[in-house]
């Protein structure tokens, strides 16, 4: 976005329409002692060009390596136009669009974005976005303890399964309010939660149970058993899931009878790059008899008194509206511009075209597992269905290997599981999308091959 910085004459001629000789006046009331004077440590400002090269060789510090990292944020093509549109002065300067007259462009937006989730979920409500998916999760779960009247324990199941900075992130923020995440094991062989572990929570006091889709290992989980067995012992249902693989899945809406009570997840996959890691933004969708708890927004499409369509904030329930100790979540953004991104990418692709995404996104990861299984010492972990993620077992250190292949082979070989899963002994998650070519895995199995060997050697 173009900047036009004021001339002398403009300052000048603003100060004067407010009554002072100069901008140091403006703060005439600090006490000069308060001040912290002369700068020296900061350099000289540079000029346009001077920015502009700086950034690009900031930037190319972090090359463009193959990539087969995912663990909650994923490379997938984004069509030039959508960041081109996303970025035009219209979109990239709009703020909370408190005053509908003046904001019907970014209404009419966020309305499309919310329609376009809940068809996407197939649920009856999106919200305008939250601040990222592990933020979702905890806003799912202090959601779910308010909308769950008949609980009075303050408890959710939180299976293992769940991506470990979510239920780090959710633990973080519920703690305090008395919130008590009990976890929930995975089965060792196919990965998914173990049905039979839940067994001896049944008849128990919990507010919801967490569903994860697909779940941290890209294994697919037995969803619609999960849902109603959520159903049978009173708990509400949140379902966190990758919306792309949605749009290829049985979505949660649709999951056992009558589907699940709220969705949530990270909407980086639709149109927004990995970037270095962020901003990303969160999204939620529930059902309608819940939406009076869920935190954000909601855009409404009416009929002014020309019979005219028009947008509105129809449901707003946080605290920069004046809601105060009454509101019903704190969140201070709706990330409106990756929202945006998000928006025109579901739009230019369509149902067929995202549905094409994910295909293409699972037969690449079936490609690389039989590529990489084929190499001396790489076995699989689990025997479970996968949408875009595996889990490989690997003779030698996780680390050390994923280390070598970025630093020799420029290659992000994946996501080393032994922090969070120490019982899974060296395990590197990794990942493919639609971006990977049969070259890409061809190129990453010779050069994990050759790793691997040259680790063995060092060993002997």
């Amino acid at each position: 976005m173009p900047f036009i910085p004021h001339s002398d004459h403009d300052i000048s001629k603003m100060l004067s329409t407010i009554g002072v000789d100069s901008i140091d006046d403006l703060f005439d009331e600090i006490p000069k002692n308060l001040r912290c004077g002369e700068l020296d440590k900061i350099p000289r400002g540079m000029n346009e060009m001077e920015v502009s090269r700086l950034m690009r060789s900031r930037a190319a510090q972090d090359g463009l390596p193959l990539c087969f990292l995912g663990a909650g944020a994923y490379e997938h093509h984004i069509p030039a136009a959508v960041w081109e549109i996303t970025t035009r002065g219209e979109f990239y300067s709009a703020y909370t669009p408190y005053q509908a007259e003046a904001s019907q462009g970014t209404l009419q937006l966020l309305y499309e974005y919310q329609s376009m989730m809940a068809s996407l979920m197939a649920m009856d409500v999106s919200n305008a976005s939250l601040y990222d998916g592990a933020s979702a999760l905890a806003e799912a779960v202090l959601m779910a303890v308010r909308a769950n009247k008949k609980s009075k324990s303050g408890k959710i199941l939180m299976p293992r399964t769940t991506n470990p900075v979510y239920r780090s992130v959710t633990n973080a923020i519920v703690k305090n309010q008395n919130i008590e995440l009990v976890e929930v094991p995975y089965n060792a062989e196919t990965g998914q939660t173990d049905l039979n572990a839940l067994a001896k929570f049944a008849g128990e006091d919990f507010a919801a149970l967490v569903i994860p889709q697909p779940n941290f290992f890209g294994v697919l989980e037995n969803v619609d058993a999960l849902t109603a067995w959520a159903v049978e012992n009173k708990m509400l249902s949140i379902a966190v899931v990758n919306p792309m693989a949605m749009a290829l899945l049985k979505p949660p809406g649709e999951w056992a009878d009558e589907g699940v009570d709220i969705v949530c997840g990270e909407g980086q996959p639709l149109g927004v790059p990995l970037a270095s890691g962020g901003p990303y933004f969160g999204f939620m969708c529930c059902k309608q008899k819940h939406v009076r708890q869920m935190p954000g927004r909601i855009i409404g499409r009416t009929s002014d008194l020309d019979g005219k369509q028009g947008f509105t904030l129809t449901l707003q329930a946080r605290e920069q509206h004046i809601r105060r100790s009454k509101a019903t979540s704190n969140i201070c953004t709706n990330q409106g511009l990756l929202v945006t991104a998000a928006t025109i990418y579901m739009s230019l692709l369509g149902p067929e075209g995202l549905k094409k995404v994910a295909l293409a996104s699972h037969g690449n990861l079936q490609l690389l597992q039989d590529e990489l299984t084929k190499i001396d010492g790489v076995t699989p972990v689990f025997n479970g269905h996968n949408f875009h993620e595996c889990v490989l077992r690997i003779k030698a250190n996780a680390q050390q290997i994923i280390n070598d292949l970025a630093q020799n082979h420029h290659i992000l070989g994946g996501f080393d599981l032994s922090v969070d899963y120490s019982e899974l002994g060296e395990s590197i998650l990794l990942c493919a999308t639609e971006t990977r070519t049969k070259q890409d895995i061809e190129e990453f199995a010779n050069a994990l091959d050759k790793v691997l060997v040259k680790h063995r050697e060092s060993l002997c």
